[in-house]
C-alpha cells in the first residue's frame, strides 16, 4: 500500500509542476494579474505539501527516508522559518512570538525535515487556538550545546485524555469539527517519526480549555550523525525556507473582511448587492474577484461578521460557506430566516459535505440553494442568476398591477405579512406623494425600519429597490391622474407626484409607458 501512495503522489506532483511552470509563463506575459497568479501558486504549494506528507509517510514506513544534515546557524534558521508562518497567525488574529536562546548558534540540521516539524507543530497550534489567542515558539539549547529543544505553546482548546492516548497515530481524527477546520490526520504522526529519525524525542502536555505545549528535542552536533547523513558541500541557506511554508500575504486583500469591495450606483435597480461569507481567504478573494464585475460584492469571514453586514447593508443575496468559526453557515441561515427583518434574503450555502442528510438539513432551515465543493464559479453564477431572474419576474408582475390591485390583496380575508407590509409601504408613499424630498431614508424612517431592512423586504416582495419602488408608485399615480384629468399641464402633473424637474419627469414617464406625458395626455383627450 505504501508503494501505491508513493506512485500516486509522484504522478500528481508531475502535473502540478507543469501547472506551476505555466503560471510563471502567464505571469511573464500578463503581469497585471499578479494577485491571481499568487493565489494559484499558493494552492499549488498547499497541494505539494499534502503530497509531500503522504510521500514522507510512505518512505518512513518502508525505511527509505534518510537524513542529510548541513551546517549552519541553527537558531537563525529556525527563527526565520517559524516567522514565515506569521501571515497564518495574522489571518487568525493570533498573537505570535518566536524566541531563540541564544539568538545565534552553529549546528548540523536537515532543513527539509526540520521545516516539516516546525510547520506541523505551529500550524497545528494555530488550528486549535481560537481567534485572539496566543502561540509562542521558544528554542533553547542544552548545557553542552549539542542538542536543541523546540517548544511550541498555545492557549487553545487543549487535548482531552482519550485523544491524547492516540495523539501520534496516523489518521487520528482530532477535533477538526469542533474548530471548523480540516486536516489529513498525518501531521503529528509524521512529525513524531521525523523527530525519531533524528534520534530525538517529542512529548506533549495539555489541559482541556487551557492549551497545549509540544516539546521536541533533537541533536545538532556532527557526531550524532553517520558519514552518509552529513553533507559538507552545501551549508544551510538561511534565506531559503521550504516552499510549503505558506505565505498568504501576497494574496491578502487590502480591504478588511466585512467591508465592501466595490460599490456601483445603488439606485440602479439592475445592480445587485451580494454578501459572500467564507473563512478561506483565498476562496473568498477568488469569488470576490470573479463576481465583482457583475455585482456589488460585500464580504465576511464568519456568521457573526455577516450579521453585522446584513444589518447595515442593502443586500439581495447571501452566499455562505457552511463550516466556519464563530458561527457556521447553517446557524447564519437560521438567524436570517427566523428574523422578519431579513427572512426574505435568499441564501446559497457552499459546503464540502456531499451527504444527502447534510443537504436536507440546510434546506430545511431555509437555504434557497446548496452547492457542493469543489464547484465551478460558472455554476455559482448560474444559481445567482436564477435567483435574480426570479426577482425580475416578481418585478414585472408588480409593475403590471395597478396600485389598487396591490392594495386589495392586503384587504382580503387573510392577507399575508408581505401583503400587509406592501400596503403599508404604498400608503406611506402616497402620504408623501407630492414631497420631492421624500427619499429612501425618509421612507425607512416613516416605515419604522432600517434602510437595509426596507430594501431587503421591498426587493423580495416587488423585485424593486427602494428608489425604484417610490418611482413606480409615482408613475402609476401620474398615469391615473392623466386619465382622470386630461386638461392637466405636464408641469403640474410632475409636481403633484413629487418631481421637481418636469423634464426629468417626462423622461421617466416615457421610459415607463413608452410615450411622453404630453403625448399620452393628447391620446386621452382625443378619446
Amino acid at each position: 500500500m505504501g508503494q501505491v501512495y508513493t506512485n500516486i503522489s509522484h504522478e500528481l506532483l508531475t502535473p502540478l509542476t507543469v501547472i506551476s511552470a505555466s503560471v510563471e509563463r502567464m505571469y511573464e506575459q500578463n503581469p497585471q494579474f499578479a494577485q491571481d497568479y499568487a493565489l494559484i501558486n499558493l494552492n499549488i504549494d498547499r497541494m505539494v505539501h499534502l503530497l509531500q506528507e503522504i510521500l514522507e509517510t510512505s518512505k518512513l514506513q518502508s525505511g527509505e527516508l534518510k537524513l542529510l544534515v548541513s551546517q549552519g546557524d541553527v537558531m537563525e534558521y529556525i527563527s526565520h522559518t517559524a516567522l514565515c508562518l506569521e501571515p497564518l497567525m495574522a489571518k487568525r488574529k493570533i498573537e505570535f512570538s518566536v524566541q531563540c536562546q541564544p539568538r545565534s548558534m552553529m549546528g548540523w540540521i536537515d532543513t527539509d525535515k526540520l521545516d516539516k516539524i516546525i510547520y506541523n507543530l505551529i500550524s497545528n497550534a494555530a488550528k486549535y487556538t481560537p481567534e485572539g489567542g496566543k502561540v509562542s515558539v521558544k528554542v533553547c539549547t542544552n548545557k553542552t550545546y549539542d542538542s536543541i529543544t523546540i517548544r511550541v505553546e498555545d492557549n487553545g482548546i487543549g487535548i482531552g485524555d482519550e485523544t491524547m492516548k492516540h495523539l501520534f497515530q496516523r489518521f487520528q481524527d482530532g477535533n477538526y469539527r469542533q474548530m471548523n477546520t480540516i486536516g489529513t490526520g498525518l501531521g503529528l504522526a509524521l512529525t513524531r517519526d521525523l523527530v525519531y529519525l533524528h534520534g530525538g524525542n517529542i512529548n506533549c502536555r495539555s489541559e482541556e480549555g487551557k492549551g497545549t505545549t509540544f516539546s521536541v528535542t533533537i541533536p545538532i552536533n556532527k557526531e550524532s550523525f553517520t558519514e552518509s547523513q552529513i553533507d559538507e558541500a552545501h551549508p544551510v541557506d538561511l534565506n531559503k525556507p521550504q516552499t510549503y511554508i505558506l505565505d498568504i500575504s501576497s494574496i491578502t486583500p487590502q480591504e478588511t473582511p466585512s467591508t465592501k469591495v466595490e460599490k456601483r450606483e445603488s439606485a440602479d435597480e439592475d445592480i445587485y448587492n451580494i454578501l459572500i461569507v467564507e473563512d478561506n481567504i483565498e476562496l473568498l478573494m477568488l469569488m470576490q474577484t470573479l463576481l465583482s464585475n457583475k455585482y456589488n460584492i460585500f464580504t465576511a469571514t464568519n456568521g457573526q461578521e455577516a450579521l453585522k453586514v446584513i444589518e447595515e447593508t442593502e443586500l439581495d443575496l447571501v452566499i455562505s460557506d457552511v463550516m466556519m468559526p464563530e458561527m457556521d453557515g447553517n446557524e447564519l441561515t437560521e438567524r436570517i430566516k427566523s428574523d422578519s427583518n431579513m427572512s426574505h434574503l435568499p441564501v446559497i450555502l457552499l459546503t464540502a459535505k456531499n451527504q444527502d442528510e447534510e443537504r436536507e438539513k440546510s434546506m430545511l432551515i431555509g437555504a434557497d440553494d446548496y452547492i457542493i465543493k469543489p464547484f465551478k464559479l460558472g455554476d455559482l453564477d448560474l444559481r445567482i442568476r436564477n435567483i435574480i431572474e426570479n426577482r425580475k419576474r416578481i418585478r414585472r408582475e408588480f409593475k403590471a398591477q395597478t396600485v389598487e390591485e396591490s392594495r386589495l390583496k392586503a384587504t382580503s380575508s387573510s392577507p399575508s405579512a408581505d401583503e400587509r407590509f406592501l400596503k403599508k409601504a404604498i400608503d406611506c408613499v402616497y402620504a408623501h406623494l407630492a414631497d420631492s424630498d421624500f427619499d429612501r431614508d425618509a421612507f425607512a424612517a416613516e416605515m419604522g425600519a432600517s434602510a437595509s431592512t426596507l430594501y431587503n423586504k421591498l426587493r423580495s416582495i416587488t423585485g424593486m429597490n427602494v428608489s425604484a419602488f417610490i418611482r413606480d408608485i409615482r408613475m402609476k399615480e401620474a398615469k391615473r391622474l392623466a386619465l382622470t384629468d386630461p386638461d392637466l399641464r405636464v408641469s403640474d402633473l410632475a409636481y403633484q407626484v413629487g418631481f421637481k424637474d418636469p423634464k426629468y419627469f417626462s423622461t421617466c414617464f416615457k421610459k415607463e409607458f413608452g410615450l411622453q406625458p404630453s403625448e399620452f395626455i393628447e391620446q386621452v383627450a382625443s378619446r
